[in-house]
């Protein structure tokens, strides 16, 4: 089902410039995290996990590498080609929108990792996928949104900045309008200028809360931080969410 491809998403995450922009994210800060996550869950080796919006899966591949079976699917189609030189016994990927159920009752762990939630027109598609999330879990089964702090993204929003990566220079402006978080890119490459918009949906703790009562989950456990510090709503960077049946 690709029904958002022609959304600001599947244009901008198939693009090779997303890729440069962010390309010196933290591997360390993030194998840290997957092994705090993994143990804070109770994870046994037999546990199967899908990591929904995986795109290149740096979070998936290291996951695999801890012993687990690894599932990592993307709406991007040019993410999950490089993804799959990596693919082994127990590590898998495939195109799929995260919309639509992948396997009922497949996987022991559903993560949706590094703010790749809310990018969505629709309202209701928001709801949709986290029921699709549910469905996903096998009995007992935990699932991990990894968000943004919304009040704390508001306090600190760097309105503009200019990063230089690979000799090409992005202009990023920031705001915060209308319910969404937008990050206006733009830089020019190859002899012509190209501009892209991220846009993300402001969700709180509270809105987490209500999608989760209309799936029929509950909430288990919140975190403020890659370190699994305790959530609070002014100070932390993040809103980790851990929730099942």
């Amino acid at each position: 089902m690709q029904k958002e491809d022609t959304s600001w998403f599947a244009s901008w995450f198939d693009s090779p410039y997303y890729h440069i922009l962010y390309k010196n994210r933290d591997d360390t800060e993030a194998a840290n995290f997957m092994n705090r996550l993994t143990e804070n869950l109770q994870l046994n080796p037999a546990s199967k996990i899908l990591d929904l919006a995986c795109g290149k899966g740096r979070h998936s591949r290291y996951l695999a590498s801890l012993g687990y079976d690894v599932t990592g699917i993307d709406l991007s189609s040019k993410s999950i080609a490089y993804a799959k030189k990596f693919e082994k016994e127990n590590l898998h990927f495939a195109v799929h929108d995260m919309c639509v159920p992948y396997k009922k009752g497949g996987f022991t762990s559903v993560f949706n990792l590094f703010t790749s939630f809310g990018y969505f027109d629709n309202e209701q598609d928001n709801l949709t996928t986290i029921k699709a999330i549910k469905t996903n879990l096998s009995n007992n089964g935990l699932a991990v949104i990894d968000f943004l702090n919304v009040a704390y993204v508001t306090a600190n929003l760097v309105k503009s900045e200019i990063k230089i990566v690979e000799g090409i220079t992005f202009q990023i402006k920031r705001e915060i309008s209308n319910g969404y978080i937008h990050k206006h890119i733009s830089f020019s490459a190859n002899n012509k200028k190209h501009q892209f918009t991220e846009k993300v949906r402001a969700f709180t703790l509270e809105d987490f809360k209500n999608y989760f009562k209309d799936a029929g989950l509950d909430l288990k456990q919140t975190f403020g931080d890659y370190h699994l510090n305790p959530f609070n709503a002014a100070t932390s960077e993040r809103l980790i969410l851990i929730f099942g049946v």
